[in-house]
């Protein structure tokens, strides 16, 4: 599997039945893929995989026949049939490939190296001055990248996924005027860590990582969340109708800069009164109890607008005073559901899975998550697709 094989999955139809034509054969392998993750060890046999692709038997062989030449794919077995030989059973191989997940923090780095099911294999954490400009920044991803990659014994990689303040323009790979950090505007950073690390790069912001990797996890499905990430900063991740939502100009999720008191505190974006500014004024004043108000007020207004099935909370502000975050942002959308004549609680608030390591590990499903296909967590819940 290449590079080239990645970006023309990247770009191949998100969703719907497999199609025999031979030009979308790399959308076809993807729906293959993905049906060999969701059914784990157990595996599933070519049969299964053409009933649930749309596939023809001959052209799943096919296609299963490259990925074990790959070493992609492998046999799990055989199993019973209801009549003739029993079915050769195949399942994928996470080692057979790699991919790099960093998250660019304002004043850290954290890398993993995951494998296609997704598992962090090593992780790596330094410290980063991402104010102090371009230069340092990519030769500390440089060395932290080239460290973890050698600690793991330097296995195939496909490619990096970078995670980092926005706004941005994803397509583009280009930073805007990141806040607190206004020198990077118009900064080709995925062209430049390309460069530097020798990989493919896809760049995001730090938000719409995790919640593609939150969205990744959901064994019952996406549905729609919001990821609220309060750290050094604070923003969203958006998942909508199970996929995630960047925006037509890859700005969306801005959330930390929406205005909720016109007169409050200056904000770093130049604007006053923004949840941001007044979520980390409360936390450095040690006022607690009001950080978490604001960002459930916040986090309130999403709900009233997207009408979302539910709220995960995460970054090391909050990972820091998880119950009060959590009892704070939940009493505000209780609040929100009553004046929408709601009589039990809002809309569901959680941590999100992963920890510390939420934006990393989601910053690894960049490269990973269109290698895929359309997400079928249905599968993985039923151990199978027999």
């Amino acid at each position: 599997m290449t590079s080239n094989d990645s970006a023309a999955r990247a770009a191949a139809p998100a969703g719907g039945p497999g199609s025999n034509l031979s030009a979308l054969r790399d959308h076809n392998a993807a729906l293959v893929l993905g049906l060999l993750r969701a059914a784990g060890e157990t595996g599933v046999s070519r049969l299964e995989l053409a009933a649930h692709t749309g596939l023809t038997p001959q052209a799943v062989s096919k296609i299963t026949a490259r990925l074990r030449a790959g070493g992609l794919a492998a046999e799990a077995g055989r199993r019973a049939s209801t009549g003739g030989k029993p079915r050769t059973v195949l399942r994928l191989v996470p080692g057979a490939r790699y991919a790099v997940g960093a998250h660019l923090d304002r004043d850290e780095i954290t890398t993993v190296l995951a494998d296609l099911a997704g598992r962090a294999v090593a992780v790596r954490r330094a410290p980063l001055a991402f104010t102090a400009g371009a230069d340092e920044v990519l030769a500390t991803v440089g060395r932290e990248v080239a460290a973890l990659r050698a600690a793991a014994g330097g296995p195939p990689v496909l490619g990096a996924g970078v995670a980092c303040p926005g706004p941005l323009d994803h397509t583009a790979g280009v930073l805007h005027r990141v806040t607190g950090a206004p020198a990077w505007d118009g900064f080709p950073l995925r062209a430049a860590l390309a460069g530097r690390l020798g990989l493919p790069v896809v760049l995001d912001k730090d938000t719409n990582a995790a919640a593609l990797g939150l969205a990744q996890g959901c064994g019952d499905g996406a549905g729609s969340f919001a990821y609220l990430h309060l750290g050094t900063g604070l923003g969203a991740g958006l998942v909508l109708g199970g996929g995630l939502y960047r925006g037509p100009r890859t700005g969306a999720g801005e959330f930390g800069h929406q205005v909720v008191e016109r007169d409050g505190p200056r904000c770093g974006c130049g604007r006053r009164g923004c949840v941001e500014a007044l979520c980390l004024a409360a936390v450095a004043r040690g006022d607690l109890a009001d950080a978490a108000r604001v960002l459930g007020v916040g986090a309130a207004n999403l709900v009233e607008l997207l009408d979302i099935d539910r709220v995960l909370l995460g970054g090391r502000t909050v990972l820091a005073h998880p119950d009060g975050f959590l009892r704070g942002v939940a009493a505000e959308l209780t609040t929100q559901a009553r004046t929408r004549g709601g009589s039990g609680p809002g809309v569901p608030v959680a941590l999100a899975p992963g920890g510390t390591r939420t934006v990393a590990d989601g910053a690894a499903q960049l490269v990973l998550a269109p290698l895929f296909g359309p997400h079928r967590p249905a599968f993985a819940a039923q151990g199978g697709l027999g």
